[in-house]
């Protein structure tokens, strides 16, 4: 795919993300959208042994009215960062390349960023730099309707609705248990594929 997407930001997003990612020429993140509840943009699916898991980050949320996604703040009061760290622990240390790729991810997601956007995009950044991606992300400065556009991805991605994208099957940790499961975070691939992920994109 040439050219420029529109993407809307996500929490160590699917496979699909980022092999939307690698093939284009400029990548419009959006952050002047209105909070969309039960998305990617908070939350991620890993593989645990009884298969896909919800990682979920929490978030204040405006009461009375609809929040702009830039000024979304993450929750602290809840011990978030320990339960996701954990889980991907028991899920992938058994993998090829956890212990190569796993304190890079734990760093940033150990910090207290106060915003979701920043924390997304730090470790999307995070996951660029591994798969050694030439990718460059840059923001939206105003809100467009969703159009009919090919290159407009913002509500297409979603846990709510299969897109019908396929990765290429790799071997899973769990594989013998569950066989192949999609629609997982890049990071599913990356620690059981290391150097060779980006070939999976």
């Amino acid at each position: 795919m040439a050219g420029k997407i529109l993407v809307s930001t996500a929490y160590l997003p699917p496979v699909e993300y980022f092999s939307l990612l690698s093939r284009a020429e400029e990548v419009l993140i959006e952050r002047e959208e209105n909070y969309l509840k039960q998305s990617f943009r908070n939350r991620c699916y890993i593989l645990s042994a009884h298969g896909p898991q919800l990682l979920s980050v929490p978030v204040y949320l405006g009461s009375l009215h609809k929040t702009q996604l830039k000024d979304i703040r993450i929750d602290y009061s809840k011990r978030w960062q320990q339960v996701h760290i954990g889980a991907i622990k028991a899920s992938y240390s058994a993998s090829p390349y956890f212990q190569f790729y796993f304190e890079n991810i734990e760093k940033v997601i150990s910090k207290k960023t106060v915003f979701l956007i920043d924390l997304n995009t730090e470790l999307t950044e995070t996951v660029i730099n591994m798969l050694k991606m030439k990718t460059q992300l840059r923001f939206t400065s105003q809100f467009e309707t969703p159009a009919e556009s090919e290159n407009d991805f913002r509500y297409r991605i979603s846990p709510k609705k299969e897109s019908g994208f396929r990765v290429k099957e790799y071997l899973q940790v769990f594989n013998n248990v569950n066989g192949f499961v999609h629609g997982l975070s890049i990071i599913d691939l990356i620690f059981n594929m290391g150097p060779e992920a980006v070939d999976y994109l």
